[in-house]
């Protein structure tokens, strides 16, 4: 084999290993967490208190990689709580609405360059929603508090940098629909987060 032949056939060789290897690596489970800030759009709507409808959220997941471009996660969300208080009538007032979500979502990626992607993520989730209040003039105090489920969709899209062989950084935006019930009342919920995972 003269030699120009024998090193196109070897890189050849070398391209196809490079490929499956790889292949190999866009395929595996993954696990990783966020941390970030999320915002209850209508929590705070018709309050004439001091209302703060944002807070921290964070977040675990975990997921399989069936190919470069499409994987499935599962993840546990916090996703804070809208806090209200402030006298009213000379009435002392405080209201809490906290927000938790089990979600599992599709996630599909484009390669922008050898180490970065831009992803979107659809899904549905299935949230809990604890809320409570209470209100105190001298000599009296009353409380009350009420809690509900419900399951909606979830969409989201971010960016997803390589870092090392294993390990990933993610910045990204997601909306959880219509979170709460009839006895919490229902918002959505945006989050904005930064997070870190590791393949297997």
């Amino acid at each position: 084999m003269k030699p120009c032949k024998a090193l196109l056939a070897g890189a050849a060789m070398a391209g196809g290993l490079a490929a499956g290897a790889a292949w190999s690596q866009d395929r595996g489970f993954y696990v990783g967490g966020s941390l970030g800030r999320s915002e209850m759009k209508d929590s705070c709507k018709d309050v004439t208190i001091s209302c703060d409808k944002t807070d921290k959220a964070w977040k675990i997941f975990g997921g399989y990689q069936f190919t470069r471009g499409l994987a499935a996660e599962l993840g546990y969300t916090d996703l804070g709580e809208t806090k209200a208080s402030g006298v009213q009538g000379g009435v002392a007032v405080n209201g809490n609405v906290s927000a938790k979500a089990l979600e599992l979502v599709g996630v599909g990626s484009v390669p922008l360059m050898q180490e970065l992607s831009l992803y979107a993520k659809l899904g549905i989730y299935h949230g809990s929603t604890d809320s409570s209040a209470s209100a105190a003039v001298p000599g009296f105090a009353t409380s009350g508090s009420a809690s509900g489920t419900n399951t909606d969709f979830t969409v989201g899209f971010g960016v997803q940098v390589s870092i090392l062989r294993n390990l990933a950084a993610r910045a990204e935006w997601q909306k959880y629909n219509d979170v709460g019930s009839n006895n919490t009342g229902k918002t959505d919920i945006d989050a904005l987060s930064a997070a870190v995972l590791y393949r297997f």
